[in-house]
């Protein structure tokens, strides 16, 4: 029987040719693989997300010398009646603004029409050589037909996630057995990891998620909170829908100063004046929230380059949509900190040390 002859050592260059393919590959599949099992993925991804949310709260009651099921059982009730006065209180009434928005937004276009009109008519009696009507006119229509299109979406995407009553019944029954059981759950797999990667794998993951997470949802309530009452005191219509909108988008990297351009675009066609109030407090307040605010809470985030976070985001609006883009960027920080402590050796010493502790 002849050998077994080898492939000689390929330059590197080469191997990541090779590779490359395969990669590009296995993202379709995976792809493909998501959507084929929608929306059994999105259900277990946020009861996943909601259960390491609220194991956050059950470790500080924990190191406060409270037993675990008793500080599961607290956790769960308040949870539990947070959730119940957002679904009775606030959901109805943003429902509420969100279809007074789509009956208001023609009159506020034509609000709009007739401003620039009266701009182009004084930059006449000042034979300034502007002319705005037309290309008003078509850039409206344009406003018109998408944020019509756009509030449209959100509406029926609200009424549908509520009438599907029973992926959200999947999905908190779900997220209280992982509360329950996670722990169990998640030995199990780390097991299937190299002893020298699991203790360490565990302890980024934990701390990419639970850090993001905890950080974003706290200044994007801040926020929220604080752009609203603002609102209400410069009279702003729809103070409550725009802004738990802007506290929405900041959710997301690069979100909060989208979220404030559309409100701002918004109120500016109905009082022009009052759209400039608007973006100046929605940006005040948001550098206040993102300097002052969110070091003390964040600190590093993520210690990913822009040009990363980016990639990530697209990458998983492509997957996940909204949830993809939630998961990308604590997701990308979790396999940054991996390939680091990858390169810096970090997983051969705690093989070392693992050995030398079962040897004393």
């Amino acid at each position: 029987m002849e050998p077994v002859k080898y492939l000689p050592n390929l330059p590197k260059w080469l191997n990541i040719g090779l590779a490359f393919p395969i990669i590009i590959l296995n993202g379709w599949l995976l792809i493909q693989l998501i959507n084929y099992f929608q929306p059994l993925v999105s259900v277990v991804s946020v009861a996943i997300l909601l259960a390491f949310i609220l194991d956050y709260p059950i470790q500080i009651l924990q190191k406060r010398r409270v037993t675990r099921n008793l500080a599961i059982l607290l956790v769960l009730l308040l949870s539990v009646i947070i959730l119940s006065a957002i679904v009775v209180i606030l959901v109805p009434l943003i429902l509420e603004q969100l279809n007074e928005l789509a009956n208001l937004l023609p009159y506020w276009i034509e609000s709009g029409t007739q401003q620039i009109e009266a701009l182009q008519n004084w930059a006449s009696t000042q034979q300034l050589p502007i002319n705005l009507s037309g290309l008003a006119n078509e850039i409206l229509g344009k406003i018109s037909s998408q944020l019509q299109s756009f509030t449209g979406k959100i509406l029926g995407f609200a009424l549908d996630t509520i009438g599907n009553l029973l992926n959200v019944l999947i999905t908190i029954v779900l997220t209280i057995y992982l509360v329950l059981n996670g722990e169990g759950l998640w030995d199990g797999i780390y097991l299937w990891f190299p002893k020298n990667m699991a203790k360490k794998v565990r302890e980024l993951l934990r701390e990419d998620f639970n850090n993001y997470f905890i950080g974003q949802a706290t200044l994007g309530a801040i926020l929220a909170i604080a752009i609203t009452l603002a609102f209400l005191a410069l009279r702003v219509p729809l103070s409550l829908l725009f802004g738990l909108g802007i506290g929405f988008f900041s959710l997301f990297p690069f979100g909060t100063g989208i979220g404030i351009a559309i409100v701002s675009l918004l109120v500016a066609l109905k009082d022009f004046g009052l759209g400039i109030e608007v973006a100046v407090i929605g940006v005040a307040i948001d550098q206040i929230n993102s300097n002052i605010v969110a070091p003390r809470i964040l600190g590093n985030l993520t210690g990913l380059n822009p040009v990363w976070v980016v990639i990530s985001l697209l990458i998983g609006a492509k997957l996940g949509g909204v949830l993809g883009l939630l998961v990308a960027i604590p997701l990308a920080s979790f396999i940054k900190d991996i390939a680091d402590t990858w390169r810096n050796g970090e997983f051969n010493k705690s093989a070392v040390d693992s050995d030398y502790i079962q040897e004393a």
